[in-house]
């Protein structure tokens, strides 16, 4: 099972940097949305492709425009918060006004059902159980905010498990659909999404992507624009992935659609038997316990 999913979210959406910290600093950048959502939904098109965009609740303020287009186009939209914060630097009343507001500006435009979310830079730890509970709260039956490595922002490395799963809270269980992970030189890594997917070669791309049974992807539109600006005061690294790979990059999305079998997330929901997938219990205090997981 391959799953094809974007974050939309703009190039100046950086996560933990100064002076693109709120939206009040948003205004200060080119706006660029718009012409890459153009190239992507073009090849979605030439490629009878299906695919599950989570837009962030602010789009529905600066680009209602673009939110109404995924939706004319039969693709499903899921929530990525509506500001664009950390999850584990939020209070859950933060966080759970947040999720609120993002499902109410989807929901507004589709007059559909928000079921899915994503957590901006997949900022959720080990410790967050509440992000799950209010993930629930609100009604959000499906998560993919985990990402089992480590990372730079959040990552949840001891998760027990690198396929669909179920996370058992005190309100139920939520289905999980984590990133997938590979094993390089005794480390584990991303390479279907991001700057991972720009930084690595086609040719190891493909390999993994073929070797893995299950492969979850996450792409921005911004890691398609060979001509996306560069925030002058990032640091040297983060400026270093922000720029590796742009130019080639869609011709790399292209052929991973060409070889491979990609679905939605919807569709990968309906074909996966829950009943049978492993239940992942988290841990009652937040901290010196680590996940678990046992079959259903």
């Amino acid at each position: 099972m391959k799953v094809l999913t974007f974050d939309i979210e703009e190039w100046f959406h950086v996560l933990d940097h100064p002076s693109t910290k709120n939206e009040q600093s948003w205004s200060n950048f080119e706006y660029r949305l718009e012409k890459n959502m153009e190239n992507i939904l073009e090849v979605l098109d030439r490629h009878n492709q299906k695919a599950t965009f989570f837009c962030l609740g602010w789009l529905a303020k600066e680009h209602k425009h673009i939110l109404k287009k995924i939706d004319a186009l039969g693709f499903e939209i899921a929530s990525h918060s509506t500001y664009h914060q950390l999850v584990y630097m939020q209070s859950v009343a933060e966080f759970e006004k947040d999720l609120g507001s993002s499902i109410h500006y989807l929901e507004d435009i589709t007059g559909k059902k928000v079921r899915a979310y994503r957590a901006p830079g997949f900022s959720v730890k080990r410790e967050n159980r509440w992000f799950f509970e209010s993930l629930q709260k609100y009604g959000i039956e499906i998560d993919c905010s985990v990402f089992p490595a480590r990372r730079a922002h959040g990552g949840f490395e001891h998760y027990a498990c690198n396929k669909p799963s179920l996370i058992q809270t005190n309100h139920g269980s939520l289905k999980e659909f984590p990133m997938n992970t590979v094993t390089l030189f005794h480390s584990k890594f991303v390479v279907t999404g991001g700057g991972y997917f720009r930084l690595f070669p086609a040719l190891l791309v493909d390999y993994f992507i073929q070797k893995s049974e299950y492969t979850m992807t996450y792409f921005h539109p911004h890691d398609f624009d060979p001509h996306r600006p560069l925030l002058h005061d990032l640091p040297l690294r983060r400026k270093f992935k922000a720029q590796i790979g742009l130019k080639g990059a869609m011709n790399k999305l292209e052929n991973i659609i060409q070889k491979f079998d990609f679905i939605d997330l919807d569709e990968a929901d309906k074909r996966i038997k829950w009943e049978s997938v492993p239940i992942i219990t988290l841990p009652e205090r937040r901290h010196r316990q680590r996940l678990h997981s046992e079959k259903a």
